[in-house]
């Protein structure tokens, strides 16, 4: 009876034990998928970046020209994921904040660059039939990122690029409207709530480090 108890204490600690090798196989599984991930979209960012800031500094026309190379940064991301098969969703946050980083290291408008990029996004994703919604936030974050990273007004643009992307949804039809309007429900306004918050506390900050007045009589 003894030796029986400790055998079924043994299969169990050997099945536990087996299952922790599991979990940890799973966990560094996934771990090393999601730097190998990070590193992608890092890498996406910036051959987007350097391309969109390369070809604006030839054309010289960041106004004008500026819209025509957005256009085709996107629809070059479109046609690379229709050629792969997948990839869409990954990449258009990256694609997007490329662009965004790239026409602020021209001194361009980020505002109109961010309204035109999540446009051409939405309109492609529908063009082959991707998930419209999806692409959609996932472009309006990577404009949002971009955006906080070279410290340009994240509320007006992020304003922006939610009104682009339900614009466009609109365009495609009432299904599309939908889904983009639910996706994005609540970007505009926790973008402001994270900017009062940051707000509140520079002001927390600055009032601790006031200089203490000076006594009368002293100098």
């Amino acid at each position: 009876m003894v030796k029986e108890t400790k055998k079924a204490e043994t299969t169990a600690a050997a099945a536990t034990e087996g299952l922790g090798r599991i979990g940890t196989t799973v966990k560094e599984g996934v771990v090393g998928s999601l730097k190998g991930i990070n590193e992608i979209e890092a890498e996406i960012v910036s051959l987007v970046r350097n391309t969109v800031s390369s070809a604006l500094r030839v054309t010289g026309d960041i106004a004008g020209e500026g819209i025509n190379v957005t256009k085709e940064v996107v629809k070059g991301a479109i046609s690379a994921t229709e050629e792969v098969g997948t990839g869409l969703i990954l990449s258009t946050k990256s694609v997007a904040k490329g662009i965004i980083m790239g026409v602020s290291d021209m001194g361009g408008d980020i505002g109109t660059f961010a309204s035109q990029t999540v446009k051409g996004a939405v309109k492609g994703a529908s063009e082959i039939g991707a998930d419209v919604a999806l692409v959609a936030r996932r472009a309006v974050d990577g404009v949002i990122e971009a955006t906080k990273e070279v410290g340009g007004n994240v509320p007006e643009v992020a304003r922006v690029a939610v009104g682009s992307a339900i614009e466009t949804a609109g365009a495609i039809g009432s299904t599309a409207l939908k889904a983009v309007k639910d996706m994005l429900v609540g970007v505009v306004e926790g973008v402001r709530d994270v900017a009062n918050a940051a707000m509140v506390k520079g002001e927390e900050k600055t009032s601790a480090v006031k200089p203490k007045p000076t006594p009368p009589g002293k100098k």
